[in-house]
């Protein structure tokens, strides 16, 4: 085949996967970028949806989310989750996959899946789920009165403490499967003649998961961390349907407070809310650039 036939099988293979991608990049382009374009000039405007204008200084509404109390309360609860509950949460999901990874158990298939089974529950569903538990006439209060640990019922939604723990309850029992399944898949891909020859070095089970497993899990633990932090930092499910960010806001997120800025205060204030969902997006971005940054060991 001589050179000026080669050349044209290849620019028609490269027309061909143009063809195949322009749909793809087109839809991307106005469903994806052209929105988040729209946003970023929407954060620099102020007024109702209606009649928006350019803010007075440029910068109005990212200054204007420093100075409002019940946004940083928001952020102030969304980072409490995240902090307490992202590390029980992996912590957990990769101790139970360590656990039904071991060929002896018995059931490991029907373990796995009623693990893996809050994950698969809507998220508007389990969130009720919990809000009935926890109520004051709710199944927890009459087993812990019942049990002689609580005096009379406690009122858990309406204590803000309590509130935020029960959320962090129903994170933790919602995404530990869904993280046990990634841990699960990636033991899975280590040989098991490397647990055995750290066995005939004397290594114990502590030493083999410390200085086996994670190290080589490092990647799969990495990607858990910023899946979680994303999800945690845009919490809005429990916000809304498990406390209504209640009481007097001390449980609200930063997603719940967006939407309250932008459909649920009357007139909606898209301006601020873009801001504010910009900080976030920023969030995001140096968590994660922070966990890409310490789990890199490449020399």
């Amino acid at each position: 085949m001589d050179n000026k036939h080669k050349n044209s099988v290849r620019a028609k293979q490269d027309r061909a996967g143009w063809y195949f991608l322009t749909p793809a990049t087109l839809l991307i382009a106005i469903m994806s970028f052209y929105p988040i374009i729209q946003a970023l000039l929407t954060s620099f405007k102020t007024g109702s949806s209606a009649a928006m204008t350019w803010a007075e200084p440029i910068t109005f509404n990212y200054a204007r989310m420093f100075q409002d109390r019940r946004f940083m309360t928001a952020v102030g609860n969304t980072f409490l989750y995240l902090i307490v509950q992202v590390p029980i949460m992996l912590i957990l999901a990769i101790l139970l996959a360590q656990l039904l990874n071991n060929k002896d158990v018995k059931f490991r298939g029907l373990f796995r899946t009623c693990i893996f089974l809050p994950c698969a529950t809507s998220l508007v569903s389990y969130s009720l789920i919990f809000k009935s538990l926890f109520a004051t006439q709710g199944l927890i209060n009459t087993i812990l009165v019942n049990l002689g640990i609580l005096k009379e019922n406690f009122n858990f939604l309406g204590t803000p403490w309590s509130a935020r723990m029960i959320i962090i309850i129903a994170l933790v029992w919602r995404w530990t499967g869904y993280n046990m399944v990634f841990y699960l898949a990636g033991l899975q891909g280590i040989e098991y003649s490397v647990y055995e020859a750290a066995k005939i070095d004397g290594a114990n089970g502590w030493k083999t998961f410390w200085h086996i497993t994670v190290p080589l899990l490092r990647p799969t633990i990495i990607m858990t961390f910023i899946m979680s932090i994303n999800g945690t930092l845009q919490l809005f499910d429990e916000s809304v349907n498990l406390t209504s960010g209640g009481p007097a806001n001390s449980t609200i997120t930063m997603s719940h407070y967006i939407y309250n800025n932008s459909f649920g205060q009357g007139v909606a204030n898209f301006g601020y809310a873009s801001a504010m969902s910009f900080f976030v997006f920023i969030l995001v971005a140096i968590l994660a650039a922070i966990n890409l940054k310490v789990g890199d060991k490449r020399d």
